[in-house]
C-alpha cells in the first residue's frame, strides 16, 4: 500500500460507521467546560449533548480525510499543524 492508503480505509470505515468515537461522559464535560466561558448556569437535555457530538465527530472524520488527502497528495506520511 501507499502511504496513506490505510489510514483513507480506516476514515471511510469510520464515516459509514454510526457509533460514536468519543466517549459520551468526556464529551459531555468539554460541552460543560467551554459554555461555562459563556454563562454560568446552563444546562442541556441529553438529545442536545447527543446532536452536538454527533455533529463534532462527523466534522473531525470528514477533516481527517481532507487532512489525509492533501499529505498523500504531497506524498507526505506525518501530518504537522
Amino acid at each position: 500500500y501507499s502511504p496513506g492508503t490505510v489510514a483513507l480505509q480506516e476514515i471511510r470505515r469510520y464515516r459509514k460507521s454510526t457509533e460514536l468515537l468519543i466517549r459520551k461522559l468526556p464529551f459531555q464535560w468539554l460541552v460543560l467546560e467551554i459554555t461555562q466561558d459563556f454563562k454560568t448556569d446552563l444546562r442541556f437535555q441529553s438529545s442536545a449533548v447527543m446532536a452536538l457530538q454527533e455533529a463534532s465527530e462527523a466534522y473531525l472524520v470528514g477533516l481527517f480525510e481532507a487532512t489525509n488527502l492533501c499529505a498523500i497528495h504531497t506524498k507526505h506520511v506525518t501530518i504537522m499543524p
